[in-house]
Order: structure tokens, then sequence, then C-alpha cells
């Protein structure tokens, strides 16, 4: 990562119904049974603001929402986060597992939404203080595979049409394909325990466990 911290940072992508959250706290568990000092973190949220901000960012009622309004809304969360909890625990010597990050705007908002690819990574470089995930793990599911997962009453991305979400999708493979080395691919139509085995490979190498 750009800026040189002690800790280790790790994230979750994925389209809608993926079933990241699962994994993400599998791995927790995982790395606490090795005596790791771990923090989960969820996207948009984590503390006080940004939890506040994604209620407005998720609630279907704001459906008038402009694209600049909401790229610069999941920004201000994120630079709250990352300032607030992501860096400090990153000086400590944690490792953070984080449940969504600029990937994700990247992939929504940029390639789902059209909001100018260039423009989000020089604001995302600014909020995160360069701060870069050392693994990402981004779940592939086909599109409609992913959405019939959903059973609870679906925010106001999660109720976007379905070729907005096959192009969330395709926005992520992109980007796994600029950048193999950190972002690894995973079908997620595997069983959880199938999923989990290969996260915990990659983490134990990279955490030399």
């Amino acid at each position: 990562m750009a800026k040189r911290v002690k800790g280790v940072f790790i994230t979750f992508e994925g389209s809608e119904g993926c079933g990241k959250s699962t994994q993400v706290k599998l791995l927790c568990a995982f790395l606490k049974k090795q005596m790791r000092n771990v923090l989960w973190i969820r996207e948009p949220g984590g503390i006080k603001i940004s939890e506040k901000i994604r209620d407005i960012l998720l609630d279907d009622k704001n459906k008038e929402m402009a694209k600049s309004c909401e790229v610069l809304l999941y920004m201000a969360a994120r630079a709250q986060l990352v300032e607030e909890k992501i860096f400090p625990a990153l000086k400590k010597g944690a490792v953070i597992v984080c449940d969504r990050f600029l990937d994700s705007t990247l992939a929504y908002q940029g390639y789902g939404c059209g909001v100018n690819i260039k423009f989000i990574k020089q604001m995302g470089s600014y909020v995160t203080q360069n701060i870069k995930p050392d693994l990402t793990f981004l779940l592939d599911l086909e599109t409609h595979k992913g959405l019939s997962r959903i059973q609870k009453p679906k925010d106001r991305i999660e109720q976007r049409s379905l070729h907005y979400h096959n192009r969330v999708r395709q926005g992520y493979l992109a980007i796994a394909k600029q950048e193999p080395r950190r972002v690894k691919v995973i079908d997620a139509g595997q069983t959880r325990e199938e999923i989990q085995t290969i996260i915990q490979q990659h983490v134990v190498r990279l955490l030399h466990l």
C-alpha cells in the first residue's frame, strides 16, 4: 500500500447477493483463532458519521439522488472511516477485513452509473490517504443469481435494473483484470466452505501463518 503502515488491509468486493458478508465473518473468525488482532468494518459505515451517510445512500425514498451526489456521499463516508478507524488501526498493526472499499465506487458509480473513472480514482486517492488494500477478494456470481438471493426488502441500489447490475459485475471483472496480483476472483457459485478454503489459502500466504 502507498502509506507505510504496520498492519494488513484485506477487502471483499462483489455484486449483490454474492455472499461476501458471510465470507468476511468466516475469515475474521479464522484470524482470531490464529491470535491475530482483527478489525472488521463495512462500507459505507463502520463509524457513527459514516453509518448516517449509509442510511441516506441506501434509503429507497431517495430515488432522486443525483449521480454526483451519490459519489460524493460514498467518498465522504470513506474519508471519515479512513481517518477515524482504518489508518489508526493499520498503524497499530491490525489486520483489517473490510466489506467493500474504493473498488465498489469504481464498479457501482463508475462502471454502473457512468461517472468518470479517472475522477473517482483521483478523489479516491485523496479520501483514502493513498491507502490501498494488500489483498482483495472479488466474489463473482451471475447477476440474476445474486439478486435472486436477496430476501430482505431491497435498498435503493439493489432496486436498480438488471442491466445496471450487469455493468457493475463487468466493472469488477475489469478491475480484477487490471490488478490481478491484488484482486483474486473467486467463483461465488461454490459452497461457502469451498470459498472460505480458497480465501484462507491466500490469506495464509499473505500473513505467513
